[in-house]
């Protein structure tokens, strides 16, 4: 994390302040992109669209990166949790035998080809 601009009005506020005004402009991103998903009748996830519009409004220099930096990371920090639950769904199923064999190699299939495209989409847009 490279920190705040301390020439900033924001760089100079308490990183609790920092965190949750960070935490607001995620969430209103969001909810803006859920908004206009619902509203426009779009085929796509809301928070997908949310994110996009954010990632145009750090392009365009209308949200600064260390407005929701901290926000970010901290998030970011937690996402390992979440798989928990699913983690534990997945190895209480286990036990239900040859069945399911073939449902948990369509399921890693899906996962792998996930994860392959999204980190070959990412490779290409670092690169650019």
């Amino acid at each position: 994390m490279n920190g705040p601009a301390p020439a900033s009005v924001t760089g100079r506020l308490p990183a609790p302040v920092r965190f949750v005004l960070g935490l607001g402009i995620l969430t209103g991103f969001a909810a803006l992109g859920t908004a206009l998903v619902t509203v426009l009748r779009l085929p796509f996830p809301g928070s997908v669209v949310g994110m996009g519009l954010l990632w145009a409004a750090l392009s365009l220099g209308v949200v600064r990166l260390h407005w929701i930096e901290g926000a970010a990371d901290g998030l970011l920090a937690t996402l390992g949790l979440l798989f928990v639950p699913a983690t534990v769904g997945v190895i209480e199923y286990l036990s239900a035998g040859a069945a399911w064999a073939l449902w948990l190699l369509v399921m890693l299939a899906g996962l792998l080809l996930g994860a392959g495209v999204a980190g070959l989409l990412a490779a290409r847009l670092v690169r650019e």
